[in-house]
């Protein structure tokens, strides 16, 4: 059976960045009739997700791709169509594959607005080359 293509959205903690970008992802991609999906990882996950990323989703009505976070694994990074890493990547994970950094996202916890509409933004150009 095939899959539809992954984009593997990476941040340190799997907490928050990556979530909201999955998500977002999902959400375009199926408005716009793409067969690509996301998810969400993190490099050094946290316990849970971060209260401040999933209050700042469900007041969008939105939902986070997975309750809890996730590590990244060498199974993800060799599935992934694309890598969009919001932190520094453990050489391991550095394969044949485009990996595009997105480090100017400021802090989910210190403004859930501002970030989402930062990683929003960069979405749309993510859409509009796929």
């Amino acid at each position: 059976m095939d899959q539809d293509p992954i984009i593997v959205f990476v941040c340190e903690h799997g907490a928050a960045k990556s979530v909201i970008a999955a998500a977002y992802f999902n959400k375009l991609a199926a408005e716009t009739g793409l067969s690509v999906r996301a998810i969400a990882r993190g490099t050094n996950p946290d316990p849970q997700l971060s209260p401040t990323t999933v209050a700042g989703l469900h007041a969008d009505d939105m939902l986070p791709t997975n309750p809890f976070p996730q590590k990244l694994s060498p199974a993800d990074v060799e599935s992934a169509r694309r890598i969009v890493s919001f932190c520094d990547l453990h050489r391991e994970y550095q394969y044949n594959i485009v990996i595009e950094k997105w480090d100017d996202i400021p802090p989910v916890s210190e403004n859930y607005e501002k970030a989402r509409d930062a990683i929003l933004k960069r979405l749309s150009v993510l859409i509009a080359h796929l």
